[in-house]
């Protein structure tokens, strides 16, 4: 590979690595401002509890993605800015924190952290047996940080 192929393949990992720890906090401040404007102005797709479940859900996999090997920080963080949100709702006239919709958001990210976390694992485990059994087998040291107990 040549000088400059390294130096931009560099420079994209270096992105792709901002990005994945950029856009758990994007999400989070859009579900903010979602949460926080005016119900005629919210965007509504469907079933309010499937959008809060998949909403949290998709916050739960992208906090566990951005800090792989920091699984209590990703599960306080995921926590706090639920009970945080419904909390601030408290401060508006036209919304009401229920307890039903934190159990759906909580859950939503929950299941999001515990679904990444088991996919990797399983990911890491396949990629395990596969060395084991083919020396040849491409080794991408790019990709071995995906784990979240590599190098641990």
């Amino acid at each position: 590979m040549s000088r400059h192929g390294k130096a931009r393949r560099h420079l994209l990992m270096g992105l792709l690595v901002w990005v994945r720890r950029a856009a758990p906090w994007l999400v989070l401040a859009a579900v903010l401002l979602a949460t926080l404007s005016p119900l005629d102005m919210r965007p509504r797709t469907g079933s309010a509890h499937a959008e809060r479940f998949a909403v949290f859900a998709l916050l739960g996999f992208l906090y566990a993605i951005a800090f792989l090997r920091r699984l209590v920080l990703v599960c306080i963080i995921v926590a706090f800015s639920t009970v945080a949100l419904e909390l601030l709702q408290l401060s508006l006239t036209d919304r009401h924190p229920r307890f039903s919709d934190l159990a759906v958001k909580l859950a939503g990210g929950v299941g999001g952290i515990f679904l990444t976390w088991i996919s990797l694992h399983l990911r890491a485990r396949r990629r395990k047996r596969l060395q084991e059994t083919n020396p040849d087998w491409p080794h991408w040291s790019a990709r071995e940080n995906l784990h979240p107990r590599a190098g641990a």
